[in-house]
């Protein structure tokens, strides 16, 4: 039986966003710029990625990382992007992990400025 997260921890609502398909510009594949297409719109839990430490000590990365967690969907996958509390977030690959089973999916993902 599938668990999933509670529902009380899911408390903010997060847009997906993938990538459009490849299009073949003049200067080949995606030359005439990369185009993103929203989504739905779920529940999740965000949170601060970095630990306390790394706030204190000021570190540059700390505060433009969040925490992620949602139930398992098939609409996010690494290359994807959401949105939240009004900024762009891009997920870090190394950081996605979903697990159907267990009907969870977390990641890590880093505010996009200047797009």
């Amino acid at each position: 039986m599938a668990t999933g997260y509670a529902s009380g921890m899911r408390e903010f609502l997060v847009t997906i966003i993938n990538r459009t398909e490849a299009v073949d510009g003049v200067f080949g594949l995606d030359s005439a710029g990369i185009t993103w297409e929203d989504g739905p719109t779920v529940h999740a839990s965000v949170d601060w990625g970095k630990g306390m430490r790394s706030l204190n000590a000021g570190a540059v990365d700390a505060y433009g990382v969040v925490l992620v967690r949602m139930d398992w969907n098939c609409e996010i996958n690494m290359r994807s992007r959401i949105r939240w509390d009004g900024l762009l977030y891009q997920i870090l690959p190394e950081t996605f992990h979903a697990n159907r089973r267990k009907n969870t999916i977390q990641f890590n993902a880093q505010a996009i400025v200047n797009e």
